[in-house]
């Protein structure tokens, strides 16, 4: 059954994630942030989200009102959300692509122009968690969702297998009932297409819980900016760390790398895991929009 309240905690957790990478600072290797990591202090300040979050806020409104992806219906509202606010921190890549379909260009023509083929980025994935939240437990439906948000804006396969494997493991956690770490990663694999991003899920199966430096390593921490570079690592983070949002997000800021995004896949499937977003990690954040805000007891 779709949950528009699990979206939401999705949601929640995932601007929550965004904005506390972003205050660490993308790769940052700064002493304050290398200080706050290693003493898992919060940094200080009120946490401001970033384009993660700003896309998401279309996802949940387009579920919300149609309880499916209906793509240029979502096509519109991420780009009118980018003119009223672009300097949330979009690529160059994708305020290019929104700018010209908010021209009246045809995403379907434009998104496989992108890079000679289309987007490998991490952008579809970084927005995908509340789809799987959404569809607890309907972890078939939460993958064609998944593709269907992607293609707009990442006409490349990879970069929808990015998205797709978020929203796949977020439908997985959000459903009480899935609480076997040892088999999740093999779960969500079953569901991406062949390709880098797959082959990288495989590979953080066979990588230690207690071999950090060979996950960063191996698996990349969004250095790349890529799917293929961001997805396994976030996925493996989740998988040693399914009862404790905090220690998912640390462990995973630790690898520097493109910090506000793998927090931000980090946050919304965490959220799900766990059932809440730590009181003190929402307060420190830039609240979302009225319009999205749960009335939960985290709020109170």
């Amino acid at each position: 059954m779709a949950s528009i309240e699990k979206a939401l905690l999705s949601l929640e957790g995932l601007a929550t994630g965004d904005a506390f990478g972003a205050a660490l600072g993308e790769g940052s290797t700064s002493s304050a942030a290398s200080l706050w990591i290693s003493s898992r202090q919060l940094p200080p300040g009120l946490w401001q989200w970033t384009d993660d979050t700003h896309m998401a806020l279309s996802i949940v409104e387009i579920l919300s009102e149609f309880e499916t992806i209906e793509q240029d219906v979502l096509a519109k509202c991420f780009t009118d959300k980018f003119m009223e606010e672009p300097d949330r921190g979009y690529g160059s890549g994708a305020a290019r692509l929104l700018t010209k379909i908010s021209a009246g260009g045809d995403w379907r023509d434009l998104s496989p122009q992108l890079f000679d083929g289309g987007s490998y980025g991490n952008g579809a994935a970084m927005r995908a968690a509340p789809i799987g939240g959404y569809l607890q437990g309907q972890t078939e439906r939460a993958a064609a969702e998944a593709q269907k948000s992607a293609v707009i804006t990442h006409a490349h396969l990879e970069g929808q297998a990015g998205a797709i494997a978020v929203a796949v493991a977020a439908a997985i956690v959000a459903d009480p009932s899935f609480r076997n770490k040892d088999a999740f990663l093999s779960e969500v694999a079953q569901y991406i297409p062949d390709g880098e991003t797959r082959n990288g899920i495989q590979l953080a199966k066979r990588i230690p819980e207690d071999d950090f430096e060979m996950a960063v390593e191996r698996l990349g921490t969004g250095w790349q900016v890529s799917a293929q570079d961001t997805v396994p690592f976030c996925l493996w983070c989740v998988a040693h760390n399914f009862d404790d949002f905090g220690a998912a997000l640390w462990t995973t800021a630790a690898g520097a790398g493109d910090r506000d995004t793998t927090c931000a896949i980090i946050g919304g499937i965490m959220a799900l895991s766990v059932g809440e977003v730590p009181h003190e990690w929402v307060t420190k954040r830039e609240p979302l929009p009225s319009d999205f805000a749960l009335n939960r007891q985290m709020r109170k």
